[in-house]
Parts: C-alpha cells; sequence; structure tokens
C-alpha cells in the first residue's frame, strides 16, 4: 500500500531540498598564522613575464599594484598568498599601504583562508618591516626598462 503525503508536507520537503541545494558549505573561518615573506605583485610573479622579485622588480610592482593587480606575500619556500587585507584599511586595491610595503620582507599575523586550492591572507598586523633585502637589480637589471 502506497501512502499518498499531504500537499503541504510535500511542498515543506521541497523547500527544504531547495535550501540545501541553494546553500554553499561551510568554508571555514580561516587558521591563525605568523608568516614572513616578500611582498610581491601576483601578475609578474605568476606569470613569469619579468624578473618578479626584489630590487629589479621594485618599480614594477607598484606600477602593478596601482593599476589593480593584486598584491601578495611570498614566504621563503615559495608559497603565494594573495592579501585581500592589512588591518582595518578599507582599500584592498591599490592599498597605499601595501604600495608602501612592494618588495619588502614583511613579519606579519593574520588568517589564511584556503578556497578552490588559492591561498588568501588577512593581515591583521605588520609586525615587522625589514625593507627590501633581496638584492637583484645588479643581476637582472631594473625591470621593466632596463638600467
Amino acid at each position: 500500500m502506497r501512502a499518498i503525503l499531504p500537499r503541504q508536507w510535500i511542498l515543506v520537503l521541497a523547500g527544504l531540498a531547495l535550501l540545501v541545494v541553494a546553500i554553499p558549505p561551510s568554508r571555514g573561518a580561516g587558521h591563525r598564522v605568523k608568516l614572513t615573506g616578500e611582498v610581491i605583485d601576483s601578475w609578474c610573479q605568476t606569470t613569469g613575464i619579468m624578473f618578479a622579485l626584489g630590487t629589479a622588480h621594485h618599480q614594477c610592482a607598484i606600477w602593478c599594484a596601482v593599476g589593480g593587480i593584486p598584491v601578495g606575500l611570498r614566504t621563503s619556500d615559495g608559497t603565494l598568498y594573495t592579501i585581500l587585507k592589512v588591518d582595518k584599511d578599507k582599500e584592498n586595491v591599490a592599498n597605499p599601504r601595501l604600495l608602501r610595503l612592494q618588495t619588502h620582507e614583511v613579519s606579519v599575523e593574520g588568517d589564511i583562508i584556503e578556497r578552490d586550492g588559492l591561498r588568501y591572507l588577512l593581515i591583521d598586523q605588520v609586525m615587522d618591516d625589514h625593507g627590501i633585502v633581496n638584492q637583484t637589480h645588479a643581476d637582472n637589471g631594473i625591470q621593466p626598462y632596463g638600467e
């Protein structure tokens, strides 16, 4: 014998099914870290268009950041993190603080969120700014125009 559900139950079950499909699974809040690395522009770093580290790339990195290219942090093991936020700054594109830190080695504290294979960094505090420590211009020239 087959039971027939009342119309209200069918509507409730259909609504629940829509909620299950419409609400994505929780992504998690990330995890707390302290990292040290070089502030980079993600375009040149990822594409390899120009030598994208240190003094050779300083001016180009600033231009890329001003142009809206996401700024990242590259740790000594080569891991890249896209910086989404610094402290309470409202700007995440062409952020003046990140422009001043381009190609600097910094130590930061914040949260990492990983999604779809990408690592995002929400910086709460720049604990130390070591300045530009990666002296690469003697071997690679000044990018993008040489000299």
